[in-house]
């Protein structure tokens, strides 16, 4: 029994032997195998995030790592497609652009056209300084009118109308009787001619009516001018009063083309420059126009000032309500000369916003959405004064096709704005637990605030870097170690911002960072009780790049610091901490 126990553990001592033997070598060499796979492995393909984002405000972008602004969280790498775009970037099928006969141009400067030359768009209107209103000279009732439609020429003299009156029935007869008494009574007979005189009578029809004895019921009323009636104001059997329009006359020799010119080119347009004008009804014709006169007063709601020109139109070939495209040569320091035109066929309208596509990669079918800002159009284009650079490329034909491929692919189009452009006002709804004594150190904090936001307003880039200098060093202040995790990443993001401010005194680079300082401090001021006086949260859309960006101000009143005097008022109130 011994002895078997001993052959069966001498034979299990063996078999592993012989295992070890033949399979061992094997498996090493197939770990040395993965070990070198692995170290051969081609990593080419992986690339680190462009961008990187909040996981609870996906909003926030950033091109690199660090807090997020809002909740101070660590920002994690953006997710981007499996071939590497951006977040808002798509493609196209080379088919599906072929069929959509989708064509894309690279714009350029607004001026390479033609240098120091502007276009403008506007339209032709009567000539008012040669309307002329036809009334009656006394009262009395229309019998008859003899022009009695829109457009009807009349000329000087030719007869309009005849009105019974009966003041001049009594008027007629007064003559008749006085005529019998000028050689007793001069005076008389005298002041009854220079009544009916008044009445607009000619001195062949007072004649007529003495020399006659006979009282005329009905009137005739006689045209002063020559012209086109452009409105009827009385008609047949009407009583009119003395002085009552009847009819308006307009000269169309002359005529208006208006313009409307945009703020960047009014300091080139002056009176007495010629225009050269075309318009769609006589494409191969030119007219030469000169300016005569420029609205004092700026149209508030468009942004332009209405610039007149006066046509020779003796032809009568322009009619008043066409569109026509003006030109003025010589302008050497325009100053939209930097602007951006781009074919009307490229924009797209959502009616606050301006929309083109832009082709990011020349080589492959990769498109993004871009908001633009539009200028003034000159015929078929439209100049751009924000949101593109000379060279970007841009699809100039089958637009709508590219933006219904953005909205398939869920990515920002004219309907979805996609994540980045969700209202920032979350930024100031976050609940902070602030001790008394941390609040009360904000509300000390406060006044310096509105002082640096002030020097932004004025653009004075060396008040700003004081300012927030002091600012920083109130801030330095507050004690951290009462706040909770969120509350310390919001103050020392303040204080970064801050110090970065007051390091640079370039307004534009200081201007970018106070928009991440509103985001990370205003939340902050938001959560004080008590303040002594309302604090107004504002928010103007244009600023961080047509994004919007927010601040805090004492007045309801709108005074823009990101923009200071280019555009003052640009804003509105969306809060308020009371």
């Amino acid at each position: 029994m011994k002895k078997n126990i001993i052959y069966i553990l001498i034979a299990v001592v063996g078999g592993l032997a012989l295992g070890y033997v033949l399979f061992g070598s094997s498996s090493k060499t197939s770990e040395n195998a993965v070990s070198a796979e692995g170290q051969n492995h081609d990593h080419s393909g992986e690339t680190a995030a462009d961008m990187w984002t909040c996981s609870m405000h996906p909003q926030i972008m950033q091109p690199e790592p660090g807090d997020c602004p809002i909740c101070g969280m660590d920002l994690i790498p953006a997710e981007s497609t499996s071939d590497g775009l951006a977040a808002n970037q798509f493609t196209m099928t080379e088919n599906a652009m072929a069929l959509a006969n989708v064509q894309t141009t690279t714009v350029g400067n607004a001026m390479n056209m033609e240098a120091g030359t502007v276009g403008l768009s506007g339209k032709i209107m009567e000539n008012e300084e040669a309307n002329a209103i036809q009334a009656s000279y006394f009262d009395g009732r229309i019998e008859r009118l003899y022009v009695n439609y829109k457009g009807q020429e009349v000329t000087k003299g030719q007869l309009l109308a005849t009105i019974y009156a009966p003041k001049l029935v009594a008027a007629q007869q007064e003559l008749i009787t006085a005529s019998s008494l000028k050689e007793s009574q001069p005076a008389l007979y005298k002041a009854v001619r220079n009544k009916l005189k008044l009445w607009k009578l000619s001195e062949k029809q007072i004649n007529a009516i003495e020399t006659s004895g006979t009282v005329r019921e009905n009137f005739p009323l006689y045209a002063t001018v020559s012209g086109t009636v452009s409105e009827l104001l009385s008609a047949e059997g009407d009583y009119v009063k003395q002085g009552q329009p009847i009819l308006r006359v307009s000269n169309l020799n002359t005529v208006w083309a208006t313009f409307d010119v945009y703020e960047n080119q009014i300091s080139e347009i002056n009176k007495g420059q010629k225009v050269t004008i075309t318009t769609n009804a006589y494409p191969t014709k030119k007219f030469t126009a000169t300016i005569s006169f420029i609205d004092p007063v700026l149209n508030t709601q468009t942004r332009t000032v209405m610039v007149r020109a006066t046509l020779n139109n003796k032809d009568n070939l322009l009619k008043p309500g066409m569109f026509v495209t003006g030109s003025i040569k010589g302008l050497d320091n325009l100053s939209g000369a930097s602007q951006i035109s781009v074919p009307s066929s490229a924009v797209l309208w959502t009616g606050e916003r301006s929309l083109v596509y832009v082709k990011t990669d020349s080589e492959k079918s990769i498109f993004e959405m871009r908001e633009v800002t539009l200028g003034a159009k000159s015929g078929d284009n439209y100049t751009i004064t924000d949101g593109l650079v000379s060279g970007d490329e841009i699809v100039t034909n089958g637009t709508f096709t590219v933006d219904a491929a953005a909205q398939l692919q869920g990515k920002k189009s004219m309907m979805n704005q996609g994540k980045a452009e969700m209202k920032d006002e979350v930024e100031t709804e976050m609940n902070m637990k602030l001790s008394e004594s941390v609040q009360q150190q904000l509300k000390e904090v406060l006044p310096n605030y509105f002082t640096m936001k002030d020097a932004f307003v004025n653009s004075n880039a060396k008040k700003v870097s004081q300012f927030a200098s002091e600012l920083k060093a109130k801030i330095d202040t507050i004690d951290l170690t009462k706040l909770g995790t969120m509350e310390q990443s919001h103050i020392t993001k303040s204080k970064k911002l801050l110090k970065t401010i007051s390091e640079n005194e370039d307004l534009e680079t200081q201007r970018s960072h106070f928009v991440m300082l509103n985001r990370t401090i205003i939340p902050l001021f938001k959560n004080i009780e008590g303040l002594s006086k309302t604090a107004f949260i504002q928010k103007c859309p244009m600023a961080n790049s047509n994004k919007g960006a927010s601040w805090l101000s004492t007045e309801e009143e709108i005074r823009n610091p990101y923009y200071g005097e280019a555009m003052m008022t640009c804003g509105s109130v969306i809060d308020s901490i009371q």
